[in-house]
Formats: structure tokens, sequence, C-alpha cells
């Protein structure tokens, strides 16, 4: 038990340094590039820069000063905003003070930045916590659908091994998994466009609340196009595990003590195929989630995956960061649970162990 809380903490540990360092490494990067925010008028670009001036990432020059005359003449500023016949000049600090502030703004007040172009001098944290539901339930629903299917597939087809079923089966299962969900979205919203009052688009908040059939058959194309690739991977790997256990010599034992081939599946095949398995579908989810970005951009869901590409596209660095945060947590501590699945499908493998 000592081993195994103490090798979770270590675990932990490394898994916020690595965060670490991959943030800070971002930030830095995106901070070599200039900001460019997308105001519709003068007075919201100098509300932004008054923003940064407040957290600490860029200066006012003092026009009143010789010094600040200077730096205007010697084009030392990185933007100028002109509010009632005023320039008001704006300069960055050195990028790892700018790096030092926003560490402390992120550690002290959770302030990750204001936004620069999906939603301008809106809290970036704040977009993402809206954003993020949407995503989240996304992505729960399909592995909720594709992991009951998959293992049933595959259990199916490691039953009637070389049999007809067999072979439909990996059929299948190879041309699902060989298209990106990307290309089968495409395919659903043709098929499923042919039939009248069906959305062919994510439906507004107000649409769907009005509307709950509608809400409903919006997350069908979505659902379909991420489940059929982990609903195939899933069946896979439980036919190769299973067939692989059904063919061990403590399987056949079993069968000669009397136990039928029912039996012997479900009380010992089954549970030792499943150890492989069950960490799978922790990493199949993972994947999912990374998935969904392009899918969510081409049919319109206000997550975090279209955030990303939207953050990306506007070259709005403090949604980057956030959405870059939740993924780098996600997929790090994902690795956490799938090594700690493995002792709970199986006792015997013990974390942290020496022996």
């Amino acid at each position: 038990m000592k081993d195994s809380t103490k090798y979770v903490i270590e675990r932990i540990l490394f898994i916020l340094l690595t965060a670490f360092i991959v943030l800070s490494v971002t930030y830095i990067l995106l901070q070599c590039m200039p900001l460019e925010p997308n105001a519709t008028n003068f007075t919201e670009e100098f509300r932004f820069w008054q923003q940064q001036v407040t957290l600490g990432f860029y200066y006012e020059i003092d026009t009143s000063t010789p010094e600040g005359l200077e730096a205007i003449a010697n084009h030392e500023y990185e933007q100028m905003v002109t509010i009632n016949s005023q320039n008001y000049y704006f300069a960055p600090y050195p990028i790892l003070v700018r790096y030092w502030k926003w560490l402390v703004n992120v550690v002290t007040k959770w302030d990750w930045g204001r936004s620069t172009s999906v939603a301008l001098n809106q809290s970036a944290i704040s977009i993402i916590v809206m954003r993020l539901p949407a995503s989240m339930k996304l992505n729960i629903i399909s592995i909720i659908i594709s992991v009951p299917l998959g293992l049933g597939l595959g259990i199916w087809a490691a039953l009637k091994k070389n049999t007809w079923i067999d072979s439909l089966i990996s059929t299948i299962i190879m041309i699902f998994i060989s298209v990106p969900s990307f290309v089968l979205i495409s395919f659903l919203l043709l098929g499923f466009g042919k039939i009248p009052g069906f959305p062919i688009r994510w439906p507004s908040q107000a649409n769907a609340a009005a509307d709950p059939l509608l809400a409903f058959e919006a997350y069908i194309i979505p659902v379909l196009s991420l489940s059929f690739g982990s609903i195939c991977s899933f069946a896979r790997y439980t036919r190769a595990e299973l067939c692989e256990v059904m063919s061990s010599e403590f399987l056949l034992l079993a069968r000669t003590k009397g136990l039928t081939k029912g039996q012997s599946v479900v009380r010992h095949a089954l549970r030792n195929s499943l150890v492989p398995i069950v960490p799978m579908i922790i990493s199949q989810f993972i994947s999912i989630l990374s998935g969904s970005m392009v899918l969510e951009q081409i049919y319109g869901i206000p997550g975090i995956g279209s955030l990303f590409v939207t953050a990306l596209t506007g070259k709005d660095y403090p949604v980057i960061m956030v959405d870059m945060a939740i993924y780098t947590l996600i997929g790090l501590f994902a690795t956490l649970i799938v090594d700690l699945s493995y002792s709970i499908v199986d006792p015997r493998i013990r974390m942290g162990a020496k022996k």
C-alpha cells in the first residue's frame, strides 16, 4: 500500500513538472510573435492594451518625459492607439519578464490572460469553461456507445473464429478503422442531409432548448463519426486478446475439468483478456478528445476542439495557452490512470513495487 501511494504521488509530481515545462516553453515561443487584437474600433483596442498593462505584460510610454519622447522617436513602441486625437504608445516588457508575470497571475489569481480575437478582452479561462462541457459530453457519449459495442463485436468474432461471421466483422473493422473521423462525418453529412429537417449543423443553444428532438438529433452525426473508429479498435483488440487466451493451456485445463466453452470463456478468458483492454478504454477516450478538433470545426460544435482551431487561426495566444493546458493535463493524467487500471483489473499487478 505504501509503495502504491508513493508511486502515485511521484507520478503526480512528475506530471505537474512535465506540464509546467510544456506550458512554459509554449508560452515563451508564442510570446516571440506580436499580439494582434481583433478590435472593431479604437476604444476596444485601447481597452485591450490597458488590460495588458494591468496584467504586467506591457507598459505605456510616458510622452510627457524626455525619455518617453526619445523612445517614440526611436520607434521603441509596439502599438500606437489614437483616442480623441491623442496618441497612446505601448511597448512590451522582455519575454522573460512577461513569462514571470504570466506565471504569477496564473498561480495567484488564476488569470490566464485576455482573449485577443475569439472574444476580445474576455477572460481566456471563462471562454474555455463555457466551451468545455460541449466537448466532454460529446466524447463521453461516444465512449459509452463504443465500449459495449466494440467489446461485444470482438467477443463475438473470437467465439466465431475462422467462420464467415469472423471474416465479416474483421472486414468491417479494417474498413472503418482506416477512415478518419473527419472523412466519415463528410459522408454522414451527405447521407443524413437528404433527410428533411435533419440538422446538418450544430443548432444554437436557443433552438436546442426549444426543440428537444432537434437537440437529440444533433448528436447523431458527431457521435457516429467519433464512435466508429473506437468500436473497431475495441473489437480488433478484444478479438486478438480473447483468441490468444482461449488457446492457452490454462483454459484447456479448465475445459478438461468439466467447464463448458461458455463457462470457461466467461470465468477465465474474459477476465484475462481485459487486462490490456481496460487501459485501452482510457487511452481511446483521449484519442477521441483530440480527434474531435477537426470534427467540431466541420460540424460547428462550440467545444474546446473547434475553439483551439479558431484560436490558432486568429493568433489568440491566451486562449491557446488554456486549451493547451487542458489537453496536456488530460493526456498526462490519463497515462497515470491507465497504469493504475492494470492493478484494478489484475490485483497481482502492484504499482510501485520493487519486485
